[in-house]
């Protein structure tokens, strides 16, 4: 059994506290709203510059926006 981090992220939480929805983050960071939404679910991981930028964006730490938790497989 190996033990894999998995890249997890508060995107949405701290866009909705702003009151953005996710076209206006991406107009932000040059990016499109679809790739905002695929980063949000995990069905995309950002490089480690399109991932600060939204931080920067959300003007928030990287480390407040993503985070890593680990992923047992077998």
């Amino acid at each position: 059994m190996s033990t894999e981090l998995e890249l997890k992220n508060n995107i949405r939480k701290f866009r909705q506290e702003q009151g953005m929805s996710q076209t206006p983050l991406a107009e932000k960071v040059g990016t499109t709203q679809n790739t905002i939404s695929s980063v949000e679910t995990g069905a995309y991981s950002p490089s480690a510059f399109l991932s600060g930028l939204i931080a920067t964006a959300l003007k928030k730490k990287w480390e407040d926006v993503f985070y890593y938790v680990k992923k047992e497989s077998k």
